[in-house]
């Protein structure tokens, strides 16, 4: 928190953060290796086309 030097900008951060933390929350330790690279690949694409927007 002391990185932000406005509460507004934290607010925002989290605020993104949240939204997005699950999409690359792959709990690697659950899955096969396999399914981790499929989730991951699947997810940075949706996350470029987001970004592309």
């Amino acid at each position: 928190m002391l990185r932000f030097r406005r509460m507004r900008s934290l607010q925002k951060f989290v605020a993104v953060h949240s939204s997005i933390h699950n999409l690359f929350n792959a709990e690697r330790a659950i899955s096969v290796r396999g399914n981790f690279k499929a989730t991951r690949t699947a997810t940075l694409t949706v996350w470029r086309q987001l970004c592309a927007a």
